[in-house]
């Protein structure tokens, strides 16, 4: 995903100031406003924009445009959080908290039953995963991508040279809880935070919930909306909420798989650990130091964030652990692959 966002930053870096006077010239050698007077009040105006009006409310999920759509929306997250954005300056504390984003089902997205098809939210994970991962860890993806320079992790067969290889983040899997439907045009939001971590995997849960039902009590930086002042208990939102996803992030140099404390502590997500928040096994790519987190500045300790340690974070990360164990554990049904040694039903549908 990094490599990716950094191809896309570089190609935008040097297209840019070429592509944008060329499309000015283009519009004028064109005369666009004739074509688009032509296309509003021309004969078969109707038609045109009731065509219009059918793609723009369905953008999201166009036949033969999905892919491009969804690229779009992932590729764009990524290019505009470690691109063209100013890297966060989020503390330790605010590790857990969650990106907000903003979507509605499209006509394209509706089952027969009439509601927002099951297959279709995983397409919109894809989209609020990027924005939490591209946002929360932008600094600690530059990092690794530039790991023969920044010497985060090092290679197992010779400690003293850096991993080589692209940096990538792959997904492991995802399973999601249906609750309540989402009806055509209905809108929501995807609330996405980091869940818990293991030597291996970054787990992420995803909320999709009623869009304008939940407010956060603040915002960690700049100003989104509105927030509420009313401290709310946990059933108190579960009405709002019409499904639950978890999702599994793994991330590499190469073949190597590097500990998702690397990244966190690379993004100063960690507080400081005396003893280290990093166990390696064999096949990882060892930190090239002892990752013993952030330590608190004076500004942060006079704001208050100084308070917050490892400790609170560790209890985080085990409490949400506990919903992510019985995920990882998932992973064992491999071996309950019975290869029809019994028999097979049959072979049905489409080849």
């Amino acid at each position: 995903m990094a490599s990716a966002a950094g191809a896309a930053n570089r190609a935008l870096k040097v297209a840019g100031p070429i592509l944008v006077p060329a499309i000015a010239y283009g519009a004028y050698k064109g005369n666009v406003l004739a074509m688009l007077e032509s296309f509003f009040t021309g004969p078969g105006k109707t038609s045109r924009v009731v065509a219009l009006v059918v793609v723009l409310v369905n953008w999201k999920s166009l036949p033969f445009a999905w892919t491009k759509t969804w690229q779009f929306r992932v590729f764009g997250a990524m290019i505009t959080h470690m691109g063209f954005r100013r890297f966060h300056s989020h503390t330790p504390d605010q590790l857990f908290h969650p990106v907000i984003t903003p979507s509605h089902v499209s006509l394209l997205e509706v089952d027969y039953n009439i509601h927002k098809s099951n297959s279709t939210y995983f397409a919109d994970l894809d989209v609020s995963r990027s924005q939490l991962v591209s946002h929360l860890f932008a600094r600690g993806c530059r990092d690794l991508a530039n790991n023969a320079t920044t010497r985060l992790v090092m290679d197992p067969s010779d400690p003293s040279k850096s991993a080589k290889g692209t940096f990538g983040v792959m997904l492991g899997a995802v399973q999601c809880s249906f609750k309540k439907e989402l009806k055509p045009y209905q809108k929501y939001e995807m609330w996405s935070r980091v869940l818990s971590w293991d030597r291996k995997w970054l787990y992420i849960v995803t909320h999709f919930v009623e869009r304008g039902a939940v407010k956060p009590r603040s915002w960690d930086e700049g100003n989104f909306g509105t927030t509420r002042k009313e401290k709310g208990e946990p059933q108190d939102w579960e009405k709002k909420i019409h499904a639950t996803a978890i999702s599994k992030y793994v991330f590499k140099i190469g073949r190597l798989t590097v500990h998702p404390a690397v990244l966190i502590d690379a993004s100063g997500m960690l507080p400081e650990r005396p003893d280290g928040w990093t166990t390696m096994e064999s096949g990882m790519a060892p930190p090239s130091h002892l990752i013993t987190g952030h330590h608190a500045t004076e500004a942060e300790i006079k704001a208050g964030h100084g308070d917050w340690d490892w400790k609170q974070t560790e209890r985080l990360r085990l409490k949400g652990y506990e919903f992510a164990a019985h995920f990882a554990a998932l992973d064992g049904l491999q071996s309950q692959f019975d290869s029809g040694e019994d028999g097979a039903l049959g072979k049905f549908g489409l080849a």
